[in-house]
């Protein structure tokens, strides 16, 4: 049994955030310390699968607070025309891709830091992507990105027309 005067449990994003997310939002939680017990780091909602139109603004994005990105890692499923490299404010961007599966984008910072960010599909609806955002950077989260699209309603694939 419940205690109905016990505050109410949210997953939502703060008023500000929440508004504010829609296609093309990053949200990024930064660990401080070095223990990090969540799987994911933050999330992102891209506006489409096109890499090339959608990488670079994510990556000018994580730069300001991060510095330099050097390396990012994708499901090869998952984008369109991947390519091996780009050239975001004037800096060589690896991009390694894989046929993984999963729901992630790998960031890579200098040589060993890397950061585990949910990608919510382009097509997920506003309340979705905000439900799973705020999941992906809740402390202490232990859900995967699959499985944190799937409880918030969120599929990979586009629905059908």
């Amino acid at each position: 049994m419940s205690d109905s005067g016990s505050p109410r449990v949210t997953r939502l994003l703060p008023d500000g955030v929440h508004q504010a997310a829609k296609p093309g939002t990053a949200v990024v939680r930064l660990e401080t310390t070095h223990d990090r017990r969540g799987v994911l780091d933050g999330a992102w909602w891209p506006r489409s699968r096109d890499i090339a139109a959608e990488l670079p603004a994510l990556i000018a994005a994580l730069a300001e607070h991060l510095g330099p990105v050097t390396r990012v890692g994708l499901d090869v499923g998952a984008w369109e025309g991947l390519p091996t490299r780009l050239v975001i404010d004037d800096r060589v961007v690896h991009i390694d891709s894989f046929q993984v599966g999963d729901d992630t984008v790998l960031i890579t910072r200098g040589e060993q830091d890397l950061f585990s960010l949910l990608v919510v599909p382009p097509h997920a609806t506003p309340d979705a992507a905000r439900a799973a955002m705020a999941e992906a950077v809740r402390a202490g989260n232990v859900a995967q990105a699959e499985q944190i699209l799937i409880d918030t309603g969120t599929d990979r694939a586009a629905p059908e027309m």
